[in-house]
């Protein structure tokens, strides 16, 4: 394996990515291997039809300009939607149509060179994937996923970040499977330890299941929780013990990250795979994700998508502890929360409409002072980590002075005290720009405060 910071020669300087490439040993020709790539996912995948829809009605109008925070914040032509799009579209027109393939030939077109595929790698890794441009394009476009596909080409390639790479190597091949490399001794202490904790602080023995059979639900919160969030945690599981939730933890496999969304998608069928093959081992019925954005969107997309005859139902943990608030199962205290609170939506869980109001309603039925930023749900600015860039510490600066930049001004002006968000990625994003922009507010989950109001 060799480390190659693929935009040394581009004439995009923003910042660096550390890539891993594979098979360097055979010679840096990545242009044919990103075609090589490029042809084999048109063949083998559903991508050949929406790509060839876009190539056929796409435009430049710049309309997505307006909704994107991070041209908004660099004024960089290059980070026009539409043009980091028309990247990939014209590799496409040129190499995989018989008009471009003709034109090429007669025209003596330029071959698609390293410079090129350097300013693809970079501009690919800027954009967030956070879909908010697709709300204002005229025709439906969705650079998101043009970006996702880029970079799922780029990994089959050979190029991607080395940060994604080896936290699902670990998740998919390592010793302790998953990302954050926790054993399992690790684990299952600390679970005592929360559940010590709750003991003293809400009266009440809270237990953690592990390898529970038959359970309604298998819980996976995103895997860095059991060390950073655990508050989260206990706010999880006073939830679900106070509505009396059959749930249980997987010994063998506890990790709802699932990074091939942000990168490859026979990455991402891996994990589905080994998340599904966890919850029928212990004969569960249902699939229960955590507080993060694209863990829930991972599993709710994609465990239908390639489950098959094994598919599962997945409920996000927000959605559970709104249906037990309306049904008078779960006992909130009003108005326990005097702080100015806000909330930031995920941009997986929000873009959609999937979880918009839920966690709002939840939130208002026991915070005295709740505020809005603006704008907010579907139309929400993304915390500035999203599509991976949060777990890539070389984007620091980038996504502090750059792609954060319009969401911490978005926090400053709601005059909030705490910030709550259900995400393992936003809360890292937001927690490094309250330092950086030295914002007087909290960075907590939603759970964290439903933990002090809970009633058990």
């Amino acid at each position: 394996m060799a480390d190659s910071p693929s935009s040394q020669s581009s004439p995009m300087t923003h910042h660096k990515y550390s890539y891993h490439v594979e098979n360097a040993g055979e010679g840096n020709h990545r242009a044919e291997k990103f075609l090589s790539a490029f042809a084999a996912i048109l063949r083998h995948s559903n991508y050949r039809f929406i790509v060839e829809l876009f190539a056929r009605t796409t435009a430049r109008c710049g309309r997505c300009a307006a909704s994107c925070q991070v041209y908004q914040a660099s004024n960089d032509p290059r980070d026009i939607p539409c043009y980091r799009t028309q990247l990939l579209l014209d590799v496409y027109r040129q190499y995989f149509t018989s008009s471009g393939q003709f034109r090429s030939r007669i025209l003596g077109e330029d071959a698609l060179s390293e410079a090129k595929m350097d300013e693809m790698a970079e501009c690919f890794y800027r954009c967030m994937a956070c879909r908010r441009c697709s709300i204002d394009c005229p025709l439906g476009l969705d650079h998101g996923l043009m970006t996702h596909l880029g970079r799922y080409i780029l990994s089959e390639a050979g190029i991607a970040p080395k940060g994604l790479v080896v936290s699902v190597r670990e998740q998919l091949e390592g010793a302790t499977a998953n990302t954050s490399a926790i054993p399992l001794p690790a684990l299952l202490d600390n679970l005592e330890f929360l559940k010590d904790e709750l003991r003293e602080t809400k009266g009440a023995s809270v237990d953690f299941p592990v390898d529970q059979e038959n359970a309604e639900y298998i819980f996976f919160p995103a895997v860095s929780d059991y060390l950073m969030e655990a508050d989260t945690l206990m706010g999880n599981a006073a939830v679900l013990h106070a509505t009396g939730t059959s749930w249980t933890i997987g010994s063998q496999y506890f990790d709802g990250i699932n990074y091939g969304l942000f990168y490859n998608d026979w990455i991402l069928e891996r994990i589905i795979h080994k998340l599904v093959g966890e919850a029928r081992r212990l004969k569960a019925k249902k699939v229960l994700v955590g507080e993060c954005g694209h863990a829930a969107r991972s599993a709710r997309q994609f465990v239908p998508t390639f489950a098959g005859d094994q598919n599962l139902p997945v409920v996000s943990v927000l959605e559970l502890t709104w249906q037990a608030v309306k049904a008078g199962k779960l006992r909130l205290k009003p108005g326990v929360i005097t702080e100015r609170v806000t909330y930031h939506d995920p941009c997986n869980i929000a873009r959609s409409g999937w979880i918009v109001d839920q966690p709002r309603e939840i939130l208002r039925s026991f915070v005295s002072d709740f505020v809005e930023m603006n704008p907010h749900g579907r139309e929400n600015y993304c915390c500035g980590g999203g599509s991976g860039l949060v777990s890539l510490d070389e984007t620091h600066d980038f996504r502090m002075k750059v792609s954060g930049k319009t969401k911490a001004e978005q926090i400053r002006a709601s005059g909030a005290q705490i910030v709550a968000t259900p995400c393992a990625n936003c809360k890292k994003q937001l927690r490094e720009l309250v330092d950086y922009y030295k914002l007087p507010v909290q960075i907590v989950g939603v759970h964290d405060l439903i933990l002090r109001a809970v009633e058990l």
